[in-house]
């Protein structure tokens, strides 16, 4: 980094703070860099990585030898490696994928072939009286399977935020409410007009998920690849279904999508999704009545004591697929560029595993940094529901959400620190607030008073029926 009058030049700006630019800017930040993150949005975590089903994939299914598979399996690996020591869960459930008809049944062997040439080595075919021995609750229907062991389930919000959080104590930068518009790049650096002002870098790395093509289009005049938004819409029961589903329930994958899955959440729930719908629209995510309704159908068929469990929420997130099947990373190194795109439905898994191949990619431009010697490592506060949670300790200060069981101390943590949460939503990613049954019917006036004055965007009070 240097400065010049009253212009600071990072080594690296980051543009977007979903799942791929907080992973991103924790590996350039732990390998010596000087780091920027650029986030348009008030708060992380905004766009395409705030909707998801949380697995940790193995990439079994993934196409052998692509990227994705390369950055899906390298993340894994990191993410077992760190997790406890940034306090982040890991839920071992293992993942079941289930043949309903003839034609499925006969995929199943290639498939399993599939894992194997991807590493994934543990798989086992099994019998439907195997199936159902290990998922009592399941439709008799079944017609064959496999197991696929080590998939798992994590938490999809506090992942994220442990990456960007350990890059911001270990030096980086984060700018928030600013959105990049164009950029300059004069042979050694490039300097990007931004909403908030001008931000000089030597390197950019577009990380900008559901604008990506058109951020490149701004900056370098081009683009490789286009973003056709897939909306997926999930439903959430309640947590007594917890108990009806041990492992994630995987259907056989189709050439253009995973399919609907049912799994536990961490936070004790049962979720059914995504569904896979192409659009135009880029910041629109919304529900269908006919969508979930279909939802709840193919759960209950799934799992037939579904049926008798309350749906509590609903939810809908848009991935950034594009009109190729792999991810699209390219690096332009005379501009000193790199373009992060087509991210799809792995990126929470593949997101330390991608941002290792981007260090890579930028090290090949013959910067050379120091790695941290004894980087510093944050520790998380827990919000999944199998770790101890703050209204079990003392000293808590009470619970203000009942329904999720959120204490003002959860509430203080996450307006304090390197990274104050900035917006209601932000506020529930990080500590399940609003989330539960009531969905912040009790509990939103004691929100607003507790945030008052610390929100950018301040909470609505909600309107009780007399």
């Amino acid at each position: 980094m240097r400065t010049e009058g009253d212009l600071t030049t990072y080594d690296v700006a980051i543009i977007g703070a979903g799942v791929i630019g907080c992973a991103i800017a924790r590996r350039f930040a732990l390998e010596g860099a000087h780091v920027v993150v650029l986030e348009k949005a008030a708060d992380i975590l905004d766009g395409a990585s705030k909707g998801n089903s949380a697995i940790l994939h193995t990439g079994f299914d993934a196409p052998p030898g692509s990227l994705e598979q390369a950055c899906v399996a390298d993340g894994y690996r990191e993410y077992v490696a760190i997790h406890e020591r940034l306090g982040l869960p890991l839920i071992q459930t293992g993942a079941l994928v289930l043949a309903w008809t003839d034609d499925e049944e006969a995929q199943l062997p290639l498939l399993v072939e599939q894992a194997r040439r991807n590493g994934v080595d543990d798989v086992q075919l099994l019998s439907r009286t195997e199936i159902l021995v290990r998922e009592p609750h399941l439709s008799p229907l079944v017609r064959a399977g496999f197991v696929v062991p080590r998939e798992h389930i994590i938490d999809p919000w506090t992942a994220p935020y442990a990456y960007l959080l350990q890059a911001v104590v270990n030096g980086a930068v984060l700018k928030r409410g600013c959105a990049v518009r164009a950029g300059q790049f004069d042979g050694a650096a490039w300097t990007l007009d931004t909403s908030a002002g001008s931000v000089s870098a030597r390197a950019v790395i577009n990380a900008a998920g559901l604008y990506g093509d058109q951020l490149d289009a701004a900056l370098v005049g081009r683009q490789q690849f286009t973003i056709r938004p897939r909306k997926g819409q999930f439903i959430v029961y309640d947590k007594p279904a917890s108990a009806l589903v041990r492992h994630i329930l995987l259907p056989v994958p189709t050439k253009t999508t995973k399919g609907i899955v049912v799994c536990r959440t961490a936070f004790g729930n049962v979720l059914v999704g995504p569904t896979a719908e192409e659009q135009t629209e880029r910041d629109c995510a919304t529900l269908s009545s006919d969508a979930l309704a279909r939802l709840r159908t193919h759960g209950a068929a799934i799992v037939p004591a579904l049926g008798g469990v309350d749906v509590t929420a609903s939810y809908a997130g848009l991935r950034p697929a594009t009109e190729f099947k792999d991810y699209q990373v390219h690096a332009e190194p005379a501009r000193r560029y790199i373009t992060v795109g087509g991210i799809r439905s792995t990126g929470l898994t593949s997101a330390l595993g991608t941002a290792a191949h981007v260090f890579r990619l930028y090290a090949a431009f013959g910067d050379r940094h120091s790695p941290l010697a004894a980087p510093v490592w944050p520790v998380v506060r827990n919000i999944s529901e199998y770790s101890q949670r703050s209204w079990q300790c003392p000293a808590n200060g009470g619970i203000v959400c009942h329904c999720e069981r959120v204490t003002r101390a959860d509430i203080m943590s996450a307006l304090d620190g390197p990274i104050p949460v900035l917006t209601p939503a932000g506020l529930k990613r990080r500590t399940r607030a609003t989330l539960g049954r009531c969905q912040g019917f009790y509990c939103t006036a004691e929100l607003a008073e507790l945030t008052k004055d610390r929100l950018t965007e301040p909470y609505a009070e909600p309107i009780h029926d007399v």
